[in-house]
């Protein structure tokens, strides 16, 4: 008999590592403290709910999930030796703290003489795989999207015979709460968890939203968006099982990939979209000190701003620029933000506000129930043009015709931002170009504009020229 360890692989299907061997297998998951050090209570509150899913899974075949509580370098052996297993299997994480976690696991291991084997699962291609023509990793998107695409994926893998799930007798642990954790509830509602709910969002996408995604997606009201995130943040469903419904709805849509107004194509970019994690999971894997530092090098540093006030403004979703403020609460509100969104935030951040998009990914990484280290990273420092294949710094997201453009009819600001519910789409679009009693009759409640949009595009241009060592 072997162990199987769950880490960010909640699922019994299409599970490489779990569906490994021919021996009996004894599912276990650790929550150890300094991971969860990392944690947020959105994320936990997801993840615990997942567990639940998982154990009821391993009870339908017939086992059960062991918990443990602890460091996983005294805990894995103490269990392997409890109940006399003569190896441990996992799938490997990609993050820098994992990595090392692991490497300090697989020492412990060995000096316990207890067997281990780490298999790749997490992404379609593991990283180090897609390599440019001198052998090092991508830092231009379009080119590893062209190999990744056009590499074969591997087909997705069963559930494992009931038999092969142990029995358990006696305690295998109780799932803790979110409180017995350490963490208080989470503001947002956050979303349920589990394989069932995955399937049924991807099932639901792959009927619809799949074969419009290319002309709706930025637009937050049109429901275009698969809302897996968090999903395969966490691996409640197996990479290789959405690949292969996306290749099922490639077969039923419309037209040619290659035609920009088909159905093909939307299916193709949803496709790019899997790219684009798996291309910031490769960086990650490369570049592991992205998390705290800039990807790309400047002559001299950024001169970013230190503006407490402003930083809490933007957290609260009280900057006065509305589209800003709708996305900001959807993320305290839901623990999700959608990703046009995402990128307009972010772009306020780092270029209105002239604040380091460290600030940003923290509190990101506070709030979402799918943060992913090499996702959001990426994400952020394309935004704040520091990152591969970056926003250009002189290229600023206008929040105003970024509202106009993707919330004409300001449905999605309203929603997130009663004080506006009654003003019209067109002064809400306004907003920052209104004199004070103007915006005072409309929504006394609502916030005045914290920075002047034309002014701070200047002033961050001329910060990032100073950083290249470009000053007149």
């Amino acid at each position: 008999m072997h162990l199987h360890w769950h880490r960010r692989d909640l699922r019994v299907a299409d599970n490489r590592a779990l569906a490994a061997g021919d021996d009996q297998i004894l599912p276990v998951f650790v929550f150890d403290p300094e991971i969860l050090r990392h944690g947020s209570p959105s994320r936990v509150a997801f993840m615990l709910d997942a567990l639940e899913a998982l154990r009821e899974s391993y009870r339908e075949l017939g086992g059960d999930l062991v918990v443990a509580h602890g460091d996983p370098r005294e805990e894995l052996p103490r269990l392997a030796d409890k109940y006399d297993a003569d190896a441990i299997y996992w799938n490997r994480d990609y993050s820098g703290i994992a990595r090392q976690r692991d490497s300090e696991v697989r020492l412990s291991l060995d000096e316990a003489a207890v067997s281990r084997a780490a298999y790749h699962d997490e992404l379609l291609h593991e990283p180090g795989t897609i390599r440019t023509n001198e052998g090092e990793h991508y830092s231009v998107y379009t080119y590893f999207w062209k190999k990744w695409r056009d590499r074969g994926k591997d087909d997705a893998l069963d559930v494992p015979d009931a038999g092969r799930i142990a029995e358990v007798s006696g305690a295998v642990g109780k799932l803790p709460t979110l409180s017995e954790l350490g963490f208080e509830e989470p503001d947002a509602d956050v979303p349920p968890a589990g394989t069932d709910e995955a399937r049924e969002l991807l099932a639901e996408f792959c009927d619809d939203a799949v074969f419009r995604y290319e002309e709706d997606r930025d637009y937050p009201t049109r429901n275009a968006t698969s809302r897996l995130s968090a999903h395969l943040k966490w691996g409640t469903i197996g990479i290789r099982e959405v690949w292969e419904a996306t290749e099922s709805a490639m077969s039923k849509a419309d037209g040619d990939p290659d035609d920009e107004e088909s159905e093909a194509a939307s299916v193709r970019e949803f496709q790019s979209q899997l790219a684009w994690r798996e291309f910031y999971a490769h960086v990650l894997s490369a570049r592991p000190d992205v998390v705290s530092n800039n990807y790309k090098g400047y002559e001299n540093p950024i001169e970013w701003r230190d503006d407490s006030e402003a930083l809490q403004a933007w957290k609260d979703g009280e900057t006065g620029y509305p589209i800003v403020d709708a996305g900001m609460r959807q993320l305290r509100q839901e623990a999700y933000m959608h990703n046009r969104l995402r990128m307009i935030v972010a772009s306020f951040l780092t270029k209105d506000l002239m604040l380091d998009w460290r600030a940003g990914y923290d509190w990101f990484r506070e709030k979402l129930a799918d943060h992913d280290t090499g996702n959001d990273n990426g994400g952020w420092q394309w935004a704040a043009s520091t990152g591969t294949d970056a926003q250009p710094y002189f290229r600023i997201f206008n929040p105003t015709t970024q509202g106009e453009r993707y919330d004409e009819d300001a449905e999605y600001i309203r929603k997130f931002v009663p004080e506006l519910e009654s003003v019209p789409a067109d002064e809400i679009h306004e907003w920052t170009e209104l004199s004070d009693d103007r915006r005072e009759e409309l929504a006394p409640e609502y916030s005045a504009p914290i920075v002047d949009h034309s002014e701070r595009r200047e002033q961050a241009i001329e910060m990032f020229k100073k950083a290249r060592g470009e000053e007149d």
